[in-house]
């Protein structure tokens, strides 16, 4: 019956035969042994599929209508049954037409194209009108009310301060790298703001100050993450349904909608990932036209979006795994292809090297590169970096200064640890709580810059003034034993055996005596880092370390952040452990005394190189020292999937505007539901297959779909969501939106198949499975609809009784109890 079949499909598709023969064709359709052309056999089933068919003669009295069109290519193993069964309709018809002799064959063929054409410009305007419609509605609900609330929400307090640094060439510091807080300077620039609100805290009314254009510019990106969406489950699905399925998703939920409001990194990220994604996803729909202008373009823009991503924030680097795993598959496939030269290969490999590696890389550090050169006045971020990283910022005390070149005694000086973000020697009057040690006076590491942190250096065994002139200068030379005295308290750095605060079995260093008179344990002695006892040390330059005499312990500062007690400082303590590490090396950096001759600093400028490794180390050890803050909702990675527990952006009270960052929970956990779903459904195909089932053709056209197209989605959900179980820095329910993105996006290709296969199931008519398909998807779309009907007041914000109130306009929708509303 297949080779019938086939045999049916070649004929229809090559020749037109004469009436008589034509007549009688319906009746023998279904007889293999008379289905065939006049003295020519069937021909096989394989012949058809690999296109191997030769013409037939023509017959004795009739005439062939030579077809100038094409039979649509056979993807995936065959055609689906609906779209065979349509296509042989439409050949039949044209080609059993009755044509005059005076009809030439290349009007026949003109009059057949006609209506194809016809109706592909439909097809691709409804697309296209589809497409509008989504892009309208994301700009409609995310620039809907975006004017409310008028005051600081969440981290607009961060992000929108960072801008007005920007704007006012501030340096400071911030654990993410600089590409989304430039764009939201410069969103403010444009757009008239002028840089002098304070951002102080959330509440903080904006008043006269502009403040909507950075908020248009971060709705603006956010809007486009739905076009971006459905154009990507298109690409991977090739039906319009099940791209408008995601896209209807995303649009009505309110999470994504909350984000995209406000003056934040997160809908700058997410832009760039799905363009990323597109991008890739579009340039291999062009694999059969390599090297074309549309691959290149391709090629080229998810290039310059992974910088995006990456330059944003460091988690843009989940997206970049995703493409270099698809970059990797692609690579392997061709390398096993054997009809492309080794040359071809190489050439393939060179171009993604380039614009996937080389392009990135260059537009990531020309980022900086434009960092450093904006923010070049000194500002709260300078104690967070290096001596020679500060010198050149303008208005900081190390630009273009003249300081002594060696230490001498007498010296007033500061003395900074070496460790990224550790800060400069410090003490203050509070002294250390009951139970903590001894109860003197703390002594701790602070990133600012102070008058608590300035130190006198003085000789062990002397009390004179090495100020006075009368007395010849003396310098402090590697090896020398020390006091150094606290210059606003008159007490001198001190260790002893009490165990330090934090950190165990190291000791606690305190400040101890009165007017600079101690005992023995503040004696400490000066070592240059590899070099001999009596040479001078060098401000800047020297790496030195303090050994306690007493106890041979090391002066280090642990990183650890201090309780309240401590005012969040850092702690300090003296490490028994004497190797040698950043945590023990410090470096005088302010270098006062009036009795000896000043040097220019410009010679200890870094390099570009430098100030860029140096600002990385300092933004990868301040993320992974990120605490929680009083009153903050943090959130485990388990409890993001469910939608366990939102985050409140914006007032408490009942009589506060309040805002709820919080998903749709019917798509949330139809996404959930979704994702098992998919597993599930996944697992059993590839043990069919791998077992040898035939499949239906339509059933292997809709698995490869689900497996190819449904796994780029769970391949992204899963690289944006597991990787933040391994974090230890302090994590907030906002991280798992772009994750969301990618399991809205497998709910869509889900739907759409598991609809696609019941309706060919349940009916055999094209046009009421094509009924069944799209009430279903409708069905979903408008339960979506009505849930953001119920929910939109968290996004779009409230005022009145909170949830329990049966007054509350949100009342009896606080369907678990970790939901704050």
């Amino acid at each position: 019956m297949l080779c019938a079949t086939s045999g049916l499909l070649a004929a229809r598709a090559t020749t037109t035969l004469p009436a008589q023969r034509r007549a009688r064709r319906s009746a023998l359709r279904w007889r293999r042994r008379e289905l065939q052309f006049p003295n020519h056999p069937a021909p096989p089933l394989c012949d058809f599929l690999a296109g191997r068919l030769t013409r037939p003669s023509p017959p004795p009295n009739g005439r062939i209508i030579r077809r100038r069109g094409r039979m649509p290519p056979v993807v995936g193993g065959g055609l689906a049954g609906s779209e065979l069964r349509a296509r042989r309709g439409r050949c039949r018809s044209q080609s059993t037409r009755t044509v005059s002799p005076d009809v030439t064959a290349e009007d026949a063929a003109l009059s057949s194209k006609r209506p194809v054409q016809g109706s592909r410009r439909l097809e691709a305007a409804g697309g296209w009108a589809l497409l509008g419609l989504v892009t309208l509605l994301s700009f409609a609900t995310r620039f809907h009310r975006l004017d409310e609330p008028p005051h600081i929400c969440w981290d607009e307090t961060h992000f929108g301060k960072m801008g007005s640094y920007y704007i006012n060439r501030t340096f400071f510091f911030d654990v993410h790298p600089p590409l989304g807080k430039m764009l939201i300077g410069l969103a403010g620039y444009l757009s008239g703001y002028d840089g002098t609100f304070l951002f102080e805290k959330p509440g903080d009314k904006y008043e006269h100050h502009s403040y909507m254009g950075m908020r248009g510019f971060c709705a603006f990106l956010g809007s486009w993450l739905i076009p971006f969406a459905y154009l990507i489950v298109l690409e991977l699905s090739k039906s319009p349904p099940a791209a408008l399925l995601t896209a209807g998703l995303l649009i009505f939920d309110t999470g994504c909608l909350t984000l995209s409001q406000y003056i934040l990194l997160d809908p700058i990220l997410m832009f760039f990932i799905m363009a990323a994604m597109l991008s890739m996803v579009k340039y291999n729909s062009c694999a059969d036209r390599p090297f074309s202008a549309p691959w290149w373009s391709w090629l080229t823009l998810t290039g310059i979006s992974l910088a995006g991503a990456l330059g944003v924030k460091f988690v843009g680097l989940f997206i970049i795994m995703q493409v270099g795993l698809n970059t990797i598959s692609d690579l392997w496939h061709l390398l096993g292809d054997l009809s492309l030269s080794l040359v071809t290969v190489g050439k393939h490999l060179i171009a993604r090297i380039l614009c996937l590696i080389v392009l990135p890389l260059a537009l990531y550090t020309a980022m900086f590169a434009v960092h450093f050169m904006v923010l070049n006045q000194s500002g709260p971020g300078d104690g967070f970096f290096s001596s020679a990283f500060q010198a050149r910022l303008s208005g900081n005390n190390l630009h273009n200064a003249s300081i002594p070149e060696h230490l001498a005694y007498g010296s007033v000086i500061t003395v900074k640890n070496l460790r990224m973000a550790s800060g400069y020697l410090h003490s203050h009057m509070h002294l250390y709580p009951e139970g903590i040690g001894a109860r003197q006076q703390q002594v701790t590491t602070y990133l600012h810059k102070d008058y608590n942190n300035l130190w006198i250096i003085k000789k062990h065994n002397s009390n004179s003034d090495p100020l006075d002139p009368s007395f010849p200068v003396e310098f402090v030379r590697h090896g020398d034993i020390i006091r150094l005295e606290h210059k606003e308290t008159s007490r001198n750095l001190h260790s002893h055996y009490h165990e330090a605060p934090m950190t165990r079995k190291h000791y606690q260093v305190t400040g101890y005596g009165l007017n600079g008179t101690g005992d023995s344990n503040d004696l400490w002695r000066i070592e240059v880092v590899n070099r001999k006892f009596g040479n001078r040390i060098k401000v800047l330059r020297s790496r030195i370390r303090f050994i306690h005499i007493v106890t041979g312990c090391v002066l280090a500062s642990s990183g650890k952040v201090l309780p309240k007690w401590g005012w969040e400082q850092l702690e300090v303590t003296c490490t028994p452990y004497l190797k040698e590490t950043l945590n023990s090396i410090w470096n005088v950096e302010d270098h006062f005394n009036p009795r000896l001759p000043n040097i220019s600093l410009d010679v200890l400028k870094p390099t570009f190189s430098e100030n860029l490794l140096e600002s990385h180390m300092v933004m990868l050890r301040g993320n992974s020292g990120l605490k929680p803050k009083d009153n903050d909702f943090t959130s485990k990675p388990w409890h993001w999937p469910i939608n366990y527990q939102g985050l409140r952006f914006s007032g408490i009270n009942d009589t506060d505007f309040r805002v709820y960052l919080l998903g749709n929970p019917v798509i949330w956990w139809l996404n959930l539901l979704s994702i098992a779903l998919y597993l599930l459904l996944g697992s059993v195909i590839a043990v069919t297959v791998q077992r040898g089932a035939r499949l239906p053709v339509k059933v292997e056209g809709l698995s490869q779909v689900l497996l190819q197209g449904g796994g780029q989605a769970l391949l992204g959900w899963m690289l944006h969501y597991f990787p933040f179980f391994l974090m230890g820095r302090v994590l907030y329910f906002h991280h798992y939106f772009p994750a969301m993105l990618f399991s809205s996006m497998l709910t869509g290709i889900l739907w759409d198949t598991l609809l696609q296969f019941c309706a060919w199931r349940l009916v055999s008519s094209s046009s009421l499975a094509r009924g069944i398909h799209m009430g279903g998807i409708l069905s979903l779309l408008l339960g979506a609809a009505y849930s953001f009907y119920l929910f939109h007041p968290l996004a779009y914000g409230m005022v009145g009784p909170l949830a329990q109130n049966p007054l509350s306009p949100m009342a009896g929708l606080r369907w678990l109890e970790s939901w704050d509303f």
